[in-house]
């Protein structure tokens, strides 16, 4: 069974960074996995969109995602300018990064203040806090990844250990 991801976040706040990471662990999870992100010339601050597919069998589609399973909100701001939760499958799951949660019907939502992470631990580039690696830790909680295989993609991509740090935090906060 494939497993359909969309992540919708800002430029500049590790949305396309955290679907890398997300394939390498499942990958490290002998899955197969594929990371796809769509944006233009956009900026920074301006909405991108992220799409992960996970399977226990090669994978031979690489577009976007229009029905997914999951889908990650990096910053409830974007739900002004576009609808994120367009396509989710009945029963499907929401990560929003909001210290409460939101009124959303019809769907699972989990919430985790991964911007309050970001910030506590200063993973701040250019003003913005970088959320890639706290959502990974949250992802691993859904059981997306395991998060062993999550420590292990961080710490390729990054020496700083505050981002293995920062995971493990969204990991234990995140509320389901």
């Amino acid at each position: 069974m494939m497993y359909e991801i969309r992540l919708h976040s800002r430029g500049g706040q590790g949305g396309v960074t955290a679907a890398r990471l997300l394939a390498v662990a499942a990958f490290r999870d002998c899955k197969y996995a594929t990371a796809c992100p769509f944006y233009g010339a956009e900026r920074r601050g301006a909405p991108v969109v992220s799409f992960v597919r996970i399977s226990d069998e090669p994978i031979r589609v690489y577009s976007q995602i229009r029905e997914p399973d999951l889908v990650v909100v990096l910053d409830a701001s974007i739900m002004d300018v576009v609808d994120p939760l367009y396509g989710l499958k009945p029963g499907g799951t929401v990560l929003l990064n909001s210290t409460h949660e939101q009124g959303i019907n019809d769907f699972r939502i989990c919430t985790v203040d991964l911007t309050g992470i970001a910030i506590s631990l200063d993973l701040i580039i250019a003003g913005s806090p970088i959320l890639n690696t706290p959502v990974l830790g949250a992802l691993a909680k859904l059981g997306i990844v395991s998060f062993d295989s999550v420590k292990d993609a961080i710490s390729e991509a990054f020496a700083d250990e505050r981002n293995i740090t920062a995971a493990e935090r969204a990991y234990r906060e995140m509320v389901v």
